[in-house]
């Protein structure tokens, strides 16, 4: 009886029931330490992380601000000095510029700012393009979403997390 229980696809969604449960619970909550010399990140794709970082920089007046990605390019008006990379179009692309941007000014320690659904895997994707660099994890909360897209968003982004593991980078 026990054995028609446990099918092979059951056995499936539950290990990724499961997996998607420690993937959240290992995420960080809050920010790393920063220091006022850091190196910045925001990588764009979300309306909280541009403002969060704003408000992190008020915190840090003499870090380095490098903002990656598409959504980059419609900045106006920033408060403050900020290099601003609007090349990239996926996580990925981001790593690569981040990689750029990290070789050339000889950074050893960066920070990186997005949301904490994304965190996980942008940090993955920076750490394999630049695996002798601290990076720093910064995630803004996922404040104001109602409870099912919330879920939606996490889901996607462990699909999106295993896919990268197993070296799809572009997903």
């Amino acid at each position: 009886m026990l054995h028609k229980v446990i099918t092979p696809s059951f056995l499936l969604a539950s290990l990724f029931v499961i997996g998607g449960m420690y993937f959240k619970s290992t995420t960080p909550r809050q920010c790393g330490a920063i220091t006022d010399y850091d190196s910045i990140f925001v990588l764009t794709g979300d309306e909280r992380r541009i403002p969060f970082a704003i408000k992190k920089m008020r915190e840090f007046p003499h870090a380095d601000l490098y903002i990656i990605g598409a959504g980059a390019s419609g900045l106006l008006n920033f408060e403050r000095h900020a290099i601003i990379e609007s090349g990239s179009k996926s996580t990925y692309q981001n790593a690569l510029a981040i990689k750029k941007i990290a070789t050339e000014q000889n950074l050893n320690r960066i920070v990186i700012i997005t949301t904490e659904d994304h965190i996980n895997r942008s940090k993955y994707l920076i750490q394999s393009e630049l695996p002798a660099t601290e990076i720093i994890a910064c995630p803004a909360a996922l404040i104001g979403m109602p409870p099912a897209k919330r879920l939606e968003r996490w889901a996607t982004e462990y699909i999106k997390y295993i896919v990268t593991m197993f070296g799809i980078k572009e997903s």
